[in-house]
């Protein structure tokens, strides 16, 4: 009998990096991979770049995907969907986030046996341009609000630096476009009930002549509209019940001076009223049964993702013999 089990093959770590015109970005941030995680395959998904992105991103050693679908989600579909690791490291190419510390997240994730660490912006304030007061504000706003409706303690939801795990990355069904995609890979966590953990990471100023994509307004729109029509397909019991109170609330609060008036005359003088009220109780009715009808697809949902994410193995199983 062997007491020696063969070992395990050491963790297969990809860094996945979606670029859209970083032409003066990337090989700084593909030169930190390499020098924090030589071990790892970089792979640059190039968004339609116009500026060279992917040759310089060629020429600095990583391997280099086009994807045509204009968008950071696409990109984040065609990441997880192509690229085969038991860790993934995904930063965006823009040079901001500080990957010195990326062997501690991976160190976190795999001692913890997570499914996902995400990179919390922490700057020294010395440029006030370097993480904007609008986009601070905004983010404080946007994660507050999944932190309530999903639940889950977070700092920084929008942050474009994130390891992880295997079965994370294959269980995700991404339906996000654009800039919203990490709304989306937040609350899929929350919803699986995935364990996750937060660690500060330096947020830097852009290279000279570098130029953010994000649009504050139009992207904080988008991104507002994706938390409520994901709040309304995970909680549509509690998003249809809150309908169904308003109304059925209206209904009877404009219902009482009438009955009051019945009771004392035995008549009902302002029928249409009656009419209204009866017909906004019959909405509230319905609201409440197709928030039953959809909690239940929804359960069902849910069971089918955590099955596909059961039946893939934890990054710990994965590392240790």
């Amino acid at each position: 009998m062997n007491d020696n089990p063969t070992p395990r093959p050491p963790l297969r770590i990809a860094a996945v990096i979606p670029c859209f015109n970083e032409a003066l970005a990337i090989a700084q941030v593909v030169a930190e991979f390499r020098a924090a995680l030589p071990e790892a395959q970089i792979h640059v998904f190039d968004n339609n770049s116009t500026d060279g992105t992917a040759a310089v991103a060629r020429a600095s050693g990583a391997s280099v995907t086009r994807v045509e679908l204009r968008g950071k989600g696409n990109v984040a579909r065609r990441m997880f969907a192509d690229v085969e690791a038991d860790v993934y490291v995904m930063v965006d190419g823009d040079a901001t986030y500080d990957l010195g510390g990326v062997r501690r997240m991976i160190d976190t994730l795999v001692e913890g046996n997570l499914d996902m660490v995400v990179g919390y912006r922490v700057d020294d304030g010395a440029d006030a341009q370097t993480y904007r007061a609008g986009h601070r504000l905004g983010n404080r706003m946007l994660t507050g609000a999944v932190a309530r409706l999903f639940g889950g303690r977070l700092t920084d939801m929008l942050s474009g630096y994130r390891v992880f795990s295997r079965r994370y990355a294959k269980s995700f069904p991404a339906v996000s476009e654009g800039f919203e995609i990490e709304t989306e890979l937040t609350v899929h966590a929350l919803e699986l009930r995935m364990p996750f953990a937060e660690l500060p990471v330096r947020y830097r100023s852009r290279p000279e002549g570098s130029h953010s994509k994000l649009s504050t307004y139009a992207d904080g729109w988008k991104i507002l509209k994706t938390i409520c029509r994901l709040f309304i397909s995970e909680r549509p019991l509690m998003f249809f019940s809150s309908i169904a109170y308003v109304l059925a609330l209206g209904s009877i609060a404009g219902a009482v001076p009438l009955a009051i008036t019945y009771l004392h005359t035995g008549l009902v003088p302002r029928l249409p009223t009656a009419v209204l009220l009866t017909g906004t109780m019959l909405t509230a009715m319905l609201a409440f049964v197709c928030g039953v009808v959809l909690h239940t697809v929804t359960i069902g949902r849910q069971e089918a993702k955590r099955l596909r994410y059961l039946a893939i193995p934890g990054v710990r199983h994965t590392a240790e013999p």
